[in-house]
């Protein structure tokens, strides 16, 4: 009889193990599954739920859309972080990231040789077409790079001479230091050529300008284009994501992330970066209106 429940009590305890090893093995298929088909802000939440701090970001007011999004979502996952953005141009971005007032630099054009020689580092997180842009009274819908840059120097002075109106062109753009201005005049061929009608120290601004003003025309992010203006096509071609990914629209520049070379950013600042840079965070930034890279 003892023999007996010996031999059952054994049974029992191996029937357990097997049962345990089952539950550990289904446990172990389930979360892997479960990884596998996260969300954008629960992948955030599982890698960096014990994330707390600042991080600071500022430069370029043309990521303003983008950096919003990919704030919003990272802190919606991340509640002790609290990501700041400071729209104050990509040269005040450069150099934020130098000194160390910024975690992260925000520009919209590539760092200069002599940026880099500084110890800095660039990394693009998306790309951004530089829509050109007029009046919606304006009839012209469609300028060749040629006429743009002619437009911008003051060499067309007529908007009867582009297929426009019988008005005078006015140019608005941005202040010396900032990217879309680099971008935009580097790509046409006009810098430091230009004749503006006035300069102005953000996106927002310069659509405001163009949206009063019946004879100007300027060039802003493609995210950050609105219905207060209208969009020309360049040599036939739409500023779009698809244009600015096959190369077939000219004018586009990078939105690149400034750091300081070989330093170690924050634990909060490098899950903010790496998230950025994921395949989570690109449906955020094509819903902003630029271009992931991924």
């Amino acid at each position: 009889m003892k023999r007996f429940m010996a031999m059952a009590i054994a049974c029992v305890m191996a029937a357990g193990l097997v049962a345990c090893g089952g539950s550990e093995s289904t446990a172990t298929t389930s979360t892997a599954a479960s990884t596998t088909g996260s969300t954008t802000a629960s992948t955030a939440e599982e890698t960096t739920a014990d994330l707390s701090g600042a991080v600071a970001t500022g430069g370029s007011t043309s990521v303003e859309k983008v950096i919003g999004a990919l704030s919003e979502a990272f802190m919606e996952a991340n509640s002790g972080v609290d990501v700041t953005y400071d729209p104050t141009g990509s040269g005040a971005g450069v150099t934020g990231a130098a000194d160390g007032t910024l975690d992260i630099g925000l520009s919209s054009r590539a760092l200069k040789d002599e940026e880099k020689a500084q110890g800095l580092k660039e990394t693009t997180f998306a790309l951004d077409g530089i829509a050109i842009v007029v009046n919606t009274e304006n009839t012209v819908e469609d300028l060749s790079l040629e006429q743009i840059a002619k437009l911008a120097t003051g060499e067309i002075t007529n908007w009867s001479e582009v297929g426009g109106p019988d008005a005078p062109v006015v140019l608005i753009g941005r202040e010396a230091g900032s990217g879309t201005r680099d971008g935009f005049e580097s790509i046409v061929g006009v810098e430091d050529k230009c004749a503006y009608e006035q300069e102005l120290t953000s996106t927002g601004a310069v659509l405001a300008g163009v949206a009063a003003n019946p004879n100007a025309f300027g060039y802003v992010s493609l995210a950050s284009v609105d219905d207060t203006v209208k969009m020309v096509t360049v040599d036939g071609v739409a500023a779009s994501e698809e244009t600015v990914k096959d190369g077939s629209y000219k004018i586009q520049r990078p939105f690149v992330f400034v750091t300081k070379d070989g330093e170690e950013l924050s634990a909060q600042a490098q899950a903010f970066y790496d998230f950025a840079l994921s395949e989570d965070a690109a449906e955020l930034i094509a819903a902003a209106g630029a271009v992931p890279m991924v």
